[in-house]
């Protein structure tokens, strides 16, 4: 317990720094240079998509899996518990990632899924807390399919700790506004020189990989060009404003330009 509490301070402090510093570096070497800091819709995307939503979303996906804990009892099988930690975060980083591939695919093609997907591509600007924009119904999903295995498996407590800041870290970093060029290592971890793309006005359906970009490469969606955007966010402007608006859009039934209309 003890040692868990420890991770969960570290990982909460590496995590506060990686912010600061990609900030830092959004204003030093920014991909684009018209984005501002002090954005339209950042204290939306913090407060209430980034902190708020994140910690009511915890309380319940914790809640979730320990039902399926209780009714299950998979933990007592101690499936990965012989392993090495960094051996059980490697293998539920590279399973995970690959079905955040294939759901984040899924999204773009069923209608009802990319309403549920759709405030993520909503911002006009793509920086360091875009990643956050989530869909609580989206989050509700991933983040159980991401933490119950680790917990019925039997992996080791800090696992969901390391992974979860990770996964904030490099959320943070796929989105944030930097003029990175990562070279051949793009061909296998993802960073924003791709992901920027996936969120441009005039293109779809590429660059759908989180972690490791090579599952784009691998199934023909990676998309690298040397040009820049000349936009981010939804080509038709009839996204509502307002958290709260926001969520409840996503209910609304989706009609044939849902798709492909960002």
């Amino acid at each position: 317990m003890f040692a868990t509490m420890t991770w969960i301070l570290l990982t909460s402090m590496l995590i506060v720094g990686s912010a600061f510093v990609l900030i830092a570096l959004e204003r030093r070497i920014p991909y684009d240079s018209r984005q501002r800091l002090l954005r339209k819709g950042l204290i939306e995307d913090l407060v209430f998509y980034g902190l708020l939503q994140s910690y009511v979303l915890a309380l319940v996906i914790a809640t979730l899996i320990e039902r399926i804990d209780g009714v299950t009892g998979l933990p007592s099988l101690h499936l990965v518990s012989s392993w090495p930690v960094w051996v059980q975060l490697l293998f539920f980083l590279v399973t995970h990632d690959l079905y955040i591939y294939g759901f984040h695919r899924l999204q773009h093609r069923v209608p009802r899924l990319w309403r549920l997907h759709e405030a993520h591509h909503a911002t006009a600007d793509v920086d360091w807390i875009s990643g956050m924009r989530s869909h609580p119904i989206e989050i509700l999903i991933n983040q159980t399919i991401e933490f119950a295995p680790i917990v019925l498996l039997g992996a080791a407590p800090e696992v969901i700790v390391m992974k979860g800041a990770l996964d904030s870290i490099w959320g943070m970093y796929i989105h944030s506004n930097i003029d990175v060029r990562s070279g051949w290592l793009q061909y296998i971890m993802n960073g924003p020189e791709m992901h920027r793309w996936h969120h441009a006005v005039e293109i779809i359906d590429v660059n759908f990989s989180t972690k490791l970009a090579i599952w784009d490469w691998l199934f023909g969606t990676a998309y690298h060009p040397n040009q820049k955007p000349r936009g981010y966010g939804l080509a038709k402007g009839n996204f509502p404003s307002g958290y709260f608006r926001q969520v409840l859009y996503a209910f609304q039934i989706p009609g044939r330009s849902t798709l492909g209309s960002r």
